[in-house]
């Protein structure tokens, strides 16, 4: 299993960006972003990553998130206050990805972008009562894909990004310990994906073959764009066995299988 090394929790300014009135819950936030003198970096970070998008699919206007910012509830910090969601609809996926991860740091000069970094999930498996028509969000907060990005985002922020990780092993393994806490998890997820000992297991930067993982025309510095791979119980007991080596098999597996980079329950 990969161990993020450092711990590097960095303040955001103040942004009002949210407009639900449960402050505990996720849901749509407005995806508008409001500051007294807004960063010209920042709304060219913006703009970018929703270019970065755009050639994938529908990019949804609304945003993804929480009403109070989580690190001001004693969460992880992202660069800035803001910590939203973008929701992408693709063919026959739909991809929610974090977006805010490589916001210029609120305050610090001659930085780059961010943890120059955003995640994603890729997933045919929405279930049906939460995938919404165009234009409507409203239900995905409440599903899987959304409360297993979300858990990943809040370890990878507290670890202050994973880029060099990722440079180093190329994809690395995480297991989520206490999936029966979490209601979307362990109420969705199909059966085979939940260890006995209550662990989740997925894999973060598997190669992206359908399309380049990276936004290099950000303003600051290059952004990796990392996928959360959701893996079976029966593949997460095999990397706690084998460690590096049956990780490096296990994405061998999935690129040789088609699976590749998506959460999908048709394994």
């Amino acid at each position: 299993m990969s161990v993020f090394d450092t711990i590097k929790k960095l303040f955001g300014g103040t942004r009002n960006t949210e407009t639900r009135s449960n402050l505990d819950q996720p849901g749509i936030v407005d995806s508008s972003i409001t500051s007294d003198a807004p960063d010209v970096a920042l709304e060219q970070s913006w703009n970018r990553r929703d270019a970065y998008w755009a050639a994938l699919g529908n990019v949804e206007n609304d945003v993804l998130g929480h009403m109070i910012s989580p690190s001001l509830r004693g969460g992880p910090f992202w660069p800035t206050m803001r910590q939203a969601y973008r929701v992408i609809r693709c063919d026959n996926t739909i991809i929610i990805a974090t977006d805010g991860m490589s916001d210029p740091f609120e305050g610090i000069s001659g930085s780059g972008n961010g943890f120059e970094m955003e995640l994603f999930i890729e997933t045919p498996d929405v279930l049906p009562q939460h995938v919404g028509e165009p234009g409507d969000i409203s239900e995905l907060s409440k599903d899987w894909a959304f409360a297993l990005i979300s858990h990943v985002a809040g370890i990878v922020a507290d670890a202050g990004g994973i880029t060099g990780q990722l440079e180093v092993y190329g994809v690395l393994s995480m297991e989520l310990p206490g999936v029966s806490q979490s209601h979307a998890l362990s109420t969705q997820l199909p059966d085979g994906y939940v260890t006995d000992d209550d662990c989740l297991g997925i894999l973060l930067g598997v190669p992206v073959l359908v399309f380049p993982n990276r936004i290099d025309d950000m303003p600051l510095s290059s952004v990796t764009v990392v996928p959360i791979t959701l893996i079976m119980a029966s593949e997460l007991q095999q990397l706690r066995s084998g460690g590096a080596e049956a990780r490096k098999a296990l994405v061998g597996e999935l690129l040789k299988s088609g699976r590749n980079h998506f959460s999908s329950f048709q394994s």
